[in-house]
């Protein structure tokens, strides 16, 4: 019908396998090196951290990963998720776009994160790990790493970006709720954080601190493993479930995506809902434009370098290739604690580096506008790194409206924003202000980048 808000499919239309972009890539992507030696890490140097299995699904290069039964049945609680036309928005913004949106607010922890913390968990515990260590910036990923540990049964540790851990208070909560511990970070619990508080006891954190004390207590426990919520190959592997649910709805919709876009912070919500897209694109001939939008707070793919660099600030990790502002650099605490990242997932750097693929970045305030403008017309109100694809699709849908062209856009609305409302009491109060990194503090992490040679 072609009044038709809501595209629905039945929970057996869940996808039976993920999407690996890596089977369609014109080049494969940069190999990830071990910091010690510079060559490419095995099986055997990650698996102090991950289970077989994941790191297997990290290095794969076929077009179809399988997923496991039990998985699917633990999706079935809140996929196959709704893609929604926004008509109301439509109206309100008298454009003539056909703007979509796919709703991962809708899962048991209220954003796209359960779609690899289910696997995650699921794989962990076939391989007999009794306990996960985290790192989470807004929460999403710590509650939905803490649902899943619930479901199978893992002892779960939250490392909490201390900015974030002080403004979501009801996060934490959900987190505990479900049975997980959950700390500020920097903490006194790992060398990591005491070293950085030692130096600035005041420390707001970052993902990169966080991740280093998940790491470190991973390492130190046969017991134990660490999970991460995105950037990873199989992170972002797992999280394409999003686009090849929408592909299927389009269908439902007899329409096409002329432009997709997604927010940008490591990039599994953007990975998951584009890469499939980018894969018709390169098998088919297709022309969709892929848009990722970040906070130009922490602008890692329009700012930052494309080069070899850790993931966490310890140096704890692999050196893999990504768009970049230094594993030193702390990003300001602005709302979107999802978004503050110093780096880019290095399958989407790549994609960015072969040209499928472009990026942008707003400043807070304007998202935060975009994320009301939402709200007033279709009822939801959107997360706060959610709001930056927001932002990027009425962007979108105005220049339609400027050309006079009717084109189809698609964003992830990766969260709802109910645990984010004292964001928006601030942003109507008038509290928050436009933050921009510090260009020393950046130069100063850039000019630390490890060596290595070409």
């Amino acid at each position: 019908m072609s009044d038709t808000v809501k595209y629905l499919l039945d929970e057996s239309r869940i996808p039976k396998h993920w999407y690996n972009i890596v089977a369609d890539l014109p080049t494969p992507p940069p190999a990830v090196l071990h910091p010690g030696t510079l060559e490419p890490v095995g099986p055997g140097d990650l698996a102090p951290l991950f289970p077989m299995s994941l790191i297997m699904q990290e290095v794969a290069t076929e077009r179809e990963i399988e997923i496991p039964e039990p998985v699917r049945d633990v999706y079935k609680q809140w996929r196959v998720t709704p893609m929604y036309r926004a008509r109301r928005l439509e109206k309100a913004l008298d454009t003539p776009a056909r703007i979509y949106y796919k709703y991962e607010g809708v899962s048991p922890a209220g954003s796209h994160k359960p779609n690899t913390a289910v696997a995650q968990a699921f794989y962990n515990k076939e391989e007999g790990v009794k306990r996960l260590a985290t790192e989470t910036g807004a929460g999403q990923w710590g509650s939905s790493l803490a649902f899943a540990g619930g479901v199978f049964g893992l002892e779960v540790q939250v490392f909490m970006v201390r900015v974030s851990y002080n403004q979501k208070p009801y996060r934490r909560a959900l987190m505990e709720s479900w049975g997980a511990s959950c700390v500020a970070s920097p903490s006194d619990q790992t060398a990591a954080g005491r070293a950085i508080l030692a130096k600035r006891p005041d420390h707001p954190g970052s993902l990169g601190i966080a991740i280093s004390e998940a790491v470190e207590v991973a390492a130190q426990r046969d017991d134990t493993k660490y999970a991460l919520g995105s950037v990873l190959n199989h992170v972002l592997l797992h999280q394409t479930v999003i686009g090849l649910e929408a592909l299927e709805q389009f269908e439902l919709a007899n329409d096409y995506p002329d432009v997709v876009v997604g927010c940008t912070g490591g990039g599994s919500n953007f990975a998951g809902t584009a890469f499939p897209f980018i894969g018709r694109n390169l098998r088919e001939g297709k022309k969709t434009r892929i848009v990722a939008v970040e906070p130009a707070a922490c602008p890692s793919i329009t700012r930052g370098t494309y080069a070899y660099d850790f993931g966490d600030t310890a140096h704890l990790t692999p050196l893999t290739k990504m768009h970049t502002l230094g594993s030193t650099f702390t990003p300001p605490g602005f709302h979107a604690g999802g978004l503050r990242y110093h780096g880019m997932a290095p399958l989407v750097s790549h994609c960015a580096r072969l040209g499928l693929m472009e990026a942008t970045a707003y400043h807070q305030l304007s998202c935060f506008e975009a994320g009301l403008t939402f709200a007033k017309a279709e009822g939801i109100m959107p997360a706060p790194e959610a709001n930056h694809a927001v932002k990027g699709a009425i962007v979108e849908a105005l220049k339609c409206k400027e050309e006079g062209t009717s084109r189809a856009i698609l964003f992830n609305l990766c969260g709802h924003g109910h645990f984010d409302m004292q964001a928006y009491i601030d942003y109507t109060a008038g509290k928050l202000v436009d933050q921009d990194y510090d260009e020393g503090e950046l130069a100063m992490a850039l000019s630390g980048l490890p060596s290595v040679p070409e």
